[in-house]
């Protein structure tokens, strides 16, 4: 197979957000590689078409994101990449501090110089019923501000118009290309592009209601040096690399065959995911429940956790959570605080899942930005290799961890807020159905 060149770099706030994002460009045929945060070697060539580094920078402060994000951009530069894709959710998660704007113009003035250069804004994922219209963000028939992600307990959004949002958080100009001109397709939308730049235009945000929008989106951002979106926009742009997709994508999300036992873990308390969490129970399935007051008291959760699961494993997936409603999510952070009732959850399950995988699991499904974000790094995964997708957005990936050198492990990272009610079951009845 000959060597490629990687044309497509990739850096993604969450660890579920970049495998979504790598989804997505596989979809269309494109090999891509995923780095937990920014390789040490930046000498060592990656071989495909398109990298995706994925960092935990969504809900850190600000400054902390920009640096973080500055030198995945060095380091993707040094890899000869030809644009450069910021992702961040469908749901545009942030605060009114950021990181989206304070990261975006970062990465603008250090390709263009400071104030200068023209990029877009689009969440718009209609697979998973993200759209964008006269800039506001819809999730389903909802408005963001009225959708399940008013309560999210991290980053809380309130406002739906991504115009007034973004606008909020940059220093450059923000204005709008209407549905008007979408439907018109790529050569309109490049020509208000042009038009918005000449108005002292820095950031555009574009509305978007189905693929076929994305499709003529992607090919006006041809040779645009930075996107900023969510992963719907990976649609649309591999097409301006047609001559390096595998025929019919075929090949592109091959993994190795998987072995193991099976096993979730869950700490998204996303209404989607509760409701896949009572799904599992529903059935019969084993699942034992994570209690934060109980960690913050001193108790021996996790060795709790395992010695309940280890019986169980050899039947099937047993499901280990912290997914819970808003109330008690609530009720729990007043009592702990928002920061350390978090940071309690995230090292309880992170260190779950490397028992697990000590066990014998080596198929693992893991709920929740912020979870998985712990989960991989507590694994010492490296690299990860994409595979076929589950549900929009979701697809499983092939891992190997200095921890464990002789085993491939399949883990798949989900959002939150993405997949069908009966995805945990789902995910492992696929793998094996391609393995």
């Amino acid at each position: 197979m000959q060597t490629r060149h990687p044309v497509l770099g990739c850096i993604a706030d969450d660890f579920t957000g970049a495998t979504d994002l790598a989804n997505n460009l596989v979809r269309s045929g494109l090999r891509a590689v995923q780095t937990i945060g920014v390789p040490s070697d930046a000498a060592a060539p990656i071989d495909a078409d398109v990298i995706v580094v994925a960092l935990k920078s969504r809900t850190i402060p600000a400054a902390e994101a920009v640096e973080q994000s500055l030198v995945a951009l060095r380091w993707l530069q040094s890899q000869g990449v030809a644009q450069i894709y910021f992702k961040y959710c469908s749901t545009f998660d942030s605060t009114p501090q950021g990181n989206i704007g304070p990261v975006t113009d970062a990465l603008l003035d250090a390709l263009h110089g400071p104030g200068n250069g023209f990029t877009i804004v689009c969440p718009a994922f209609p697979e998973n019923q993200r759209t964008v219209f006269k800039g506001h963000l819809f999730v389903g028939d909802l408005l963001l501000s009225d959708s399940g992600m008013r309560q999210h307990p991290l980053t809380p959004m309130t406002d739906a118009n991504l115009v007034r949002v973004m606008q909020s958080q940059t220093q450059r100009k923000v204005d709008l290309v209407p549905y008007g001109i979408v439907s018109q397709g790529a050569t309109a939308i490049a020509a208000r592009f042009a038009a918005l730049q000449a108005q002292g235009v820095g950031v555009a945000v574009v509305d978007a209601i189905n693929n076929a929008d994305l499709m003529e989106i992607g090919k006006a951002l041809a040779g645009m040096p930075l996107v900023t979106a969510g992963s719907g926009i990976a649609i649309g742009l591999p097409q301006n690399w047609s001559n390096r997709a595998e025929q019919a994508g075929i090949g592109a999300d091959r993994l190795p065959q998987a072995t193991g036992l099976c096993a979730v873990v869950s700490g998204s308390c996303s209404q989607t995911t509760n409701g896949q969490v009572l799904d599992f129970r529903q059935q019969g399935r084993p699942a034992f429940a994570v209690d934060p007051l109980a960690i913050a008291a001193g108790d021996d959760v996790v060795g709790h956790a395992l010695a309940w699961a280890r019986p169980l494993l050899p039947q099937g997936p047993v499901l280990i959570y912290a997914t819970a409603e808003s109330t008690a999510v609530q009720a729990v952070q007043a009592k702990l605080g928002v920061a350390r009732a978090g940071e309690l959850v995230e090292d309880a399950l992170s260190r779950i899942a490397v028992g697990l995988v000590d066990l014998g699991v080596h198929q693992l499904v893991v709920a929740g930005g912020e979870t998985s974000g712990a989960v991989v790094q507590a694994l010492g995964v490296q690299r990860m290799a994409i595979g076929p997708q589950i549900d929009p957005g979701v697809p499983w990936t092939a891992v190997q961890s200095a921890q464990w050198p002789n085993k491939t492990l399949h883990l798949a990272l989900k959002s939150g807020n993405f997949g069908t009610v009966d995805f945990f079951t789902k995910a492992f009845a696929l793998l094996k159905a391609t393995s």
